[in-house]
């Protein structure tokens, strides 16, 4: 694995670390407002990624099928949503601030169970990088090595708030700060994982970049409207989620255009 794959492969997994060793640094859990903005700013990133490292390369690809050049990008699309759907389903998991858990009973604790609830948020954007670089390697689909690396960068700065999410809260809940990092840590290492899967897959069944693609895409916008835009939008009713949004969007479409 050359430093290129590398360095796109654990990019997202350091940002979130970085995000949960906060909890050796902060003494008190992230107040309601900046977990809207961040929320929002992630948000933001999720969807400019989807459309321009993920969406729009996978059309690029299928212009030799003319005026059906959408079918890879939306039947990949809706099989990314649906593939979070079940995961949403059926995996027991429990959001930051609410109170029943959600998914299949289960015997978890609480804190495993938020967990599991960050790892399913993480698994597209492991997906979403494994792909990209998988379209790279492949010289199959238009993307560069720096495209690749802005999708993998894109993603770990949303992860740095991430990270500290879920590690604030769990020291404000009693855990101890190794432990919470632990646990912040723990969410984020299923992306290197999904990201070194989905490669492997990818380069092996190249036919179907497009759909990966699509498919990533799909996956991470589930995510974002089930998740990242409610809790953004929370009452009392707030502005600052939505201007969040805005800037990540810009940001991870200026890094995409500019270093991609």
């Amino acid at each position: 694995m050359n430093f290129s794959i590398l360095s796109g492969v654990l990019l997202p997994f350091v940002g979130t670390s970085l995000g949960a060793a906060s909890v050796f640094i902060m003494k008190k859990e992230i107040g309601k407002e900046v977990q809207r903005v961040l929320t929002g700013f992630a948000a933001g990133v999720m969807v400019a990624a989807s459309v321009w490292s993920l969406l729009i390369p996978s059309m690029n690809h299928a212009e030799y099928m003319g005026k059906w050049a959408f079918v890879p990008a939306v039947a990949g699309f809706i099989l990314g949503i649906f593939f979070l759907l079940a995961l949403d389903t059926y995996v027991p998991h429990l959001h930051l601030h609410d109170e029943k858990p959600e998914g299949k009973e289960s015997n978890f604790s609480n804190s495993a169970m938020l967990l599991f609830a960050v790892t399913l948020h993480n698994i597209p954007e492991g997906m979403a990088v494994g792909v990209v670089l998988a379209g790279w390697l492949s010289g199959e689909i238009e993307i560069a090595a720096t495209a690749a690396l802005t999708l993998a960068l894109g993603i770990a700065i949303q992860n740095f708030p991430e990270g500290a999410i879920i590690s604030l809260p769990l020291r404000s809940r009693g855990e101890s700060k190794g432990k919470s990092f632990s646990f912040g840590v723990l969410s984020g290492i299923v992306e290197p994982i999904a990201a070194v899967v989905t490669l492997l897959l990818a380069t092996y069944i190249l036919p179907i970049l497009p759909y990966l693609l699509s498919f990533a895409a799909g996956a991470m916008i589930y995510v974002v409207v089930e998740e990242l835009i409610p809790e953004m939008s929370e009452e009392p009713h707030s502005n600052v989620g939505t201007i969040a949004f805005a800037i990540g969007f810009s940001v991870m479409m200026v890094l995409d255009v500019v270093l991609g």
